[in-house]
């Protein structure tokens, strides 16, 4: 099945996408009759050196993305994963010169179209008068055995383009910078990794990966890779490529990596989020480190990408303070990142978080709880969300994300380690301050939030007193600050429905000599009915609000949640003597 792509045409896709990123770009101007986008201000550049790149499209924002002041001069882009024309690469070298340039190099990525369409218009201009040189540009550290082609050109050649940008800048003419960029292309290396592969617009994937595997040492035109590799954790894929990469039996391993100082380049291959691309940076940085490595700069983002590709890269060039100084330079380029200009080994990244303020004793202390039953009951508790998990999910997906039931996992394990700390407070306000600060550091989204606030509510009028209707005060309360920030009102479809059920049934503790485990057990099964009747209530609050009634068929997953955790206080009453 083809892929949706959000096209005109396919035909027409890489010059509307040139076009689109012209239009909203000053500095940049199209070549009229070419996919050629130059320097807008071409004319200022007389007497220095021009440096054109490109390639296929569906890289972005490589080539276009360079395109600055200390970075490229213009760039040709092709079809979709396509070498561009040789008629255009030529025009570009025309314009470019009779700008009064002081010579152009070609910044080429190792494959053969690319070699042979640049090279062609090389010798053409040439052959005109015009001074070219070109520099092939082979990073890939995949293969252990080099072939006649050599390494392909990766993700590697943007930092290429960013030296020899601050090169031409600083007035270095054309065969000097020729030598040097050629020189620090062989230290640097980049290995891809990839979820699953893209698609070309029109066309099916270009490969199948099954839910457990991964692609390792993959291109960027949606080739496959040289293996494929069972899934694993972040911290695992990330070492493996390390150890692929600097394998001295590796032929295109990167030299004398480990000991060394590098600038280390994370790069989204398009379709990885950021949340992904985070770890899987943070682990570089790790395992770089661990390995005695000195990360002089890092760049996260989206540099040389493969279309929608689920994948990334990491790029390691070797470098000294002269050549920190290249990538440091100032330039105008659109996607080149701010990269502080600071070592990011050696660097401290945490600050001590402020202590808690002491706890200060409340009146009700010497009617405290039995420890062994507060455990009792949150055990319970965190058994009952932890087996929920998956339904809770299931439910919160018609509605919502689908982490209903993954939220309050993440409370239940964060409540069981906190009690292997030790035996929790006899207070009742203390405990559900304590409980309220837990929920609201680990929990997390606005479960987590609602449930602090309850529990930060319900434990002031338990400073006071632990009898009954200090319990029911406590409950009162805690509805209140839900409500009051929460904005749900009992019929909007949340958890609020059964606890608020719950709440009102609860009331009959403020009778003398009512029974608590009678006056609970009405609680909680008028808190399940409630939670149950939120199947046929219109959403007028949180997430689902913005879903269509039509397809809310099933209860609420924070209110089934909450009807559960009662439910498991219950139990422990039951069983105890209490």
């Amino acid at each position: 099945m083809t892929s949706k792509k959000l096209v005109n045409s396919v035909a027409g896709c890489a010059d509307d996408a040139l076009a689109g990123l012209v239009a909203c770009n000053p500095s940049l101007q199209l070549l009229q009759g070419h996919r050629v986008a130059l320097r807008s201000d071409l004319d200022s550049l007389k007497g220095q050196v021009a440096l054109l790149s490109g390639g296929g499209s569906g890289h972005e924002p490589a080539h276009a993305g360079f395109v600055g002041k200390g970075m490229l001069t213009g760039v040709i882009a092709g079809a979709v994963f396509t070498s561009p024309a040789v008629g255009s690469i030529l025009a570009a070298i025309r314009a470019v010169a009779q700008a009064g340039t002081a010579g152009t190099l070609l910044i080429v990525k190792n494959y053969t179209g690319d070699r042979l369409n640049f090279g062609l218009a090389l010798e053409q201009a040439r052959a005109e008068g015009i001074p070219v040189e070109m520099v092939v540009i082979g990073d890939d550290s995949a293969f252990t055995t080099l072939r006649k082609t050599g390494r392909r050109g990766l993700c590697g050649t943007v930092l290429i383009h960013k030296v020899a940008g601050a090169l031409a800048e600083a007035g270095v003419g054309l065969e000097e910078i020729t030598r040097r960029v050629s020189l620090v292309a062989k230290a640097m290396g980049t290995l891809g990794v990839s979820l699953s592969s893209c698609s070309v617009p029109g066309s099916k994937p270009t490969f199948e990966l099954s839910a457990d595997e991964i692609e390792l040492g993959l291109g960027i035109h949606g080739e496959a890779g040289v293996r494929r590799i069972k899934m694993a954790t972040a911290d695992e894929i990330v070492t493996l490529m390390l150890d692929h990469m600097t394998d001295s039996s590796n032929a295109s391993h990167v030299p004398a990596l480990l000991g060394s100082s590098v600038v280390l380049v994370v790069n989204n291959l398009g379709g990885l989020s950021f949340l992904e691309l985070g770890i899987i940076a943070d682990a570089a940085v790790r395992c770089l480190e661990g390995r005695g490595v000195k990360i002089a700069r890092a760049l996260v983002g989206t540099f040389m990408s493969a279309l929608e590709m689920p994948g990334v890269s990491l790029t390691f060039m070797l470098v000294d303070e002269p050549l920190l100084d290249l990538i440091d330079a100032e330039t105008t380029a659109a996607a080149w990142p701010n990269v502080a200009k600071v070592p990011v080994t050696g660097r401290k990244r945490s600050r001590a978080a402020p202590a808690e303020p002491p706890e200060v004793p409340d009146s009700a202390a010497a009617g405290g709880l039995d420890s062994k039953w507060v455990v009792l009951v949150l055990e319970r508790v965190c058994t009952s969300l932890l087996d929920l998990e998956e339904h809770l999910n299931a439910l919160d997906r018609a509605a919502g994300d689908g982490d209903c039931g993954t939220t309050h996992s993440r409370a239940a394990r964060a409540i069981q380690e906190w009690l292997k700390e030790g035996p929790p407070p006899a207070s009742p306000a203390q405990l559900l301050s304590k409980l309220s600060f837990l929920l609201l550091e680990k929990m997390g989204g606005s479960s987590g939030a609602l449930y602090g606030l309850f529990l930060t509510a319900a434990a002031q009028p338990l400073k006071a007193g632990t009898d009954l209707p200090a319990w029911s005060a406590a409950m009162d309360a805690g509805l209140e600050a839900m409500q009051k920030y929460g904005k749900a009102a009992p019929g909007d479809r949340t958890m609020l429905d059964a606890l608020w059920a719950a709440g009102q049934e609860l009331k009959a503790w403020k009778n003398p000599g009512a029974d608590l485990l009678q006056v609970l057990s009405k609680a909680v099964k008028i808190a399940e009915a409630a939670a149950e009747a939120t199947r046929s209530m219109e959403a007028r609050a949180g997430r689902a609000s913005y879903i269509s009634s039509a397809r809310l068929d099933q209860p609420d997953p924070g209110a089934v949640a909450v009807a559960a955790i009662l439910r498991a206080i219950l139990k422990v009453l039951q069983s105890s003597d209490v």
